[in-house]
This record gives C-alpha cells, structure tokens and sequence, in this order.
C-alpha cells in the first residue's frame, strides 16, 4: 500500500481516476484494511486481514455484548427480587392464587391458572414466546382456543416470536389463524425470555430450564418493569409476515436474513450450543445452516467464512452510505 492517503497522489501511482481512487480509498478506510496515521491523516498503512476483522467487527461484537450483559442484569435483578419474595404455592390453602409472588410446580397447574386469568382478561394481553416449546404442536390448539376466546372479547393480543417461526408451518397456520381475528405478532432473531402479562395485573415467568413450572407475578412495580423490557423487544421487532405469501424470494430472504444473523455470531466468537439457545434453533439446525454456509462461501473455516463476509459487506458494512 502507498504510504500517501491523497486520493490525487494514489490516483498518479495506480494510474486511475481521482475520483475512482477516493472511492476505493474510502471503501478500504471503512473495512479497516487501510487505517490512517494518527499524526498526519493524509498517511497510512494496509492492515492484515486478520487484523482488519478484528477491527471490523469490535463494533458490533461490543454491542452485542452490551446488549446481552444488559439484559442478563435486567433478568437477575428479576430474579434476585421473585427469590426474596417468593413462596411456593399450595393448591389447597385459600387465597394462594393472590399472593404477590407464587411459584406453580408443574404444567397442569399452570395451564389451570392461565385459563383462569384469560377468563378475567379485560383489555390486553402480552406475550414473548422465545425457542422450541412455543412451537410444540400439541401446545398451538389449546392456545389458540385461549386466543380466540380473548380476541373475540375485543382483547388486544400481541405476542413476540423468534424469526425461525416463519419455517415452521403449525405456528404459521396458528398465527394466521389469530391474526386474522385481530391478534399482533413481530418477530426477532433473539428475544429476552419467555413471559405472559394479562391485563398489567398478573405476568407470568419461567422458573428455570429444567421445569415446566412458572412463578407468578403480581406485584404491580415488577410488572411494569417487565412491560418496560416487553416494549422495548416490540418497538425493535419485525412484524411478522408469512414467507407463503411472498413465494420462493419470501422464504429464501427469510433464510439469508437467520444466515446473516448466524455470520454475526460466529463471528463474535460464540459457539453452535450459545447460538441455537440464542435464536431457537435446534442445534442441529445451527450446525447445518453453518455448514451450508460455509460451502457456498467457499470457507475452510468460521474465521474464513467470517473474513469473506467481511469483505463483500454482508456483517453491516454498506458501501453506498459515505463516512461510514
């Protein structure tokens, strides 16, 4: 690389037009691969493409982190304020439904209360429905009876699923299916957890990983911080459109979009099992859609793959926006 950054002086070396050679100068400075010298902006020098990846995707691969630290801390200081308060709740003692915060051990029992807050649901309903149990079939028709009794009520009904759920062919029947009563739904690649909200009075909370249980929630400050985090997801989410009406673009943009979304992660260096519980995905999904990936880049590797996509500007980076 010419130690000069004048693009008049670049031209004259490479024989090319001033305006040309200002073009590719800036395209190089925004991919990194050129970095000017901090003393004089009109000198500098090439970087190793290594080099330039790492530089290249600092960016987004701190807001990632950010983004996941933040919602991390949002969710233990959750948890920490549920586990101060929390006691179990038994069936038989009066009133154990009413409890600011009630842990329910199993799926019957929380299945039983959520028929029951769905009978005293006035005005709204909000859900975020993240990885595989939202799109279990055998739990899409009772839930779509419950839906349909709410929004045929006049309640409104919005709900946050994963982008994945344009593939899977009985949650877009079930969607479609609501949708069409009045019920809204967006989708993102990631989402921060699962969680119900009837009518700000009572949420519902997974109680861990391994259970199929819920704590409940009616204490009004977590609610409305718990809508706070909803409202936030939805302004930001995409709404969701069926990749059927679209035909065969529809499906396939859908599937560049979890592709693109995939690079980024790899590229931030997380692994296969972080990555399908992060978008809900099987991980056998994950690994395939990285392996195609990597074939029909022509990759020998993530770090490959991740430099390729570097350079043709599939991580973020456009050429037609100047300064960037």
């Amino acid at each position: 690389m010419h130690g000069s950054l004048d693009p008049a002086v670049l031209a004259q070396a490479l024989g090319a037009d001033v305006q040309e050679a200002g073009i590719a100068l800036a395209r190089l400075i925004r991919r990194h691969l050129v970095r000017r010298d901090p003393a004089d902006p009109f000198q500098g020098r090439a970087l190793p493409a290594q080099e330039a990846l790492e530089s290249l995707t600092a960016e987004t691969e701190a807001r990632i982190a950010v983004e996941t630290a933040a919602h991390q801390q949002r969710l233990a200081a959750l948890r920490a304020d549920v586990h101060r308060v929390t006691r179990p709740a038994r069936p038989d003692a009066p009133g154990a439904g009413l409890d600011a915060v009630t842990v329910l051990p199993d799926l019957a029992a929380v299945n039983s209360l959520l028929e029951q807050e769905a009978a005293r649901c006035r005005y709204e309903v909000i859900a975020c429905q993240p990885g595989d149990v939202s799109r279990n079939p055998a739990n899409l028709e009772p839930a779509l009876v419950r839906d349909r009794a709410l929004l045929e009520r006049g309640v409104r009904m919005r709900t946050l699923q994963q982008h994945v759920v344009r593939f899977h062919a009985p949650t877009r029947a079930y969607i479609a299916a609501a949708t069409a009563l009045g019920g809204e739904y967006r989708t993102a690649h990631e989402l921060f957890g699962r969680l119900i909200v009837f009518d700000d009075t009572v949420a519902f909370l997974p109680t861990d990983t391994t259970t199929s249980g819920a704590v409940v929630v009616r204490e009004p400050h977590l609610i409305a911080y718990l809508r706070g985090i909803f409202e936030q997801a939805w302004t930001h989410a995409t709404a969701f459109v069926d990749p059927n009406s679209l035909g065969a673009e529809g499906f396939g943009q859908a599937a560049r979009d979890i592709d693109t979304t995939l690079l980024k992660l790899l590229a931030a260096g997380l692994k296969d099992e972080t990555i399908a519980r992060r978008l809900g995905m099987s991980l056998r999904t994950v690994r395939r859609h990285v392996a195609d990936i990597l074939e029909r880049l022509g990759a020998e590797s993530r770090f490959q793959a991740a430099v390729i996509v570097t350079r043709t500007g599939l991580l973020g980076t456009r050429d037609d926006e100047p300064g960037r």
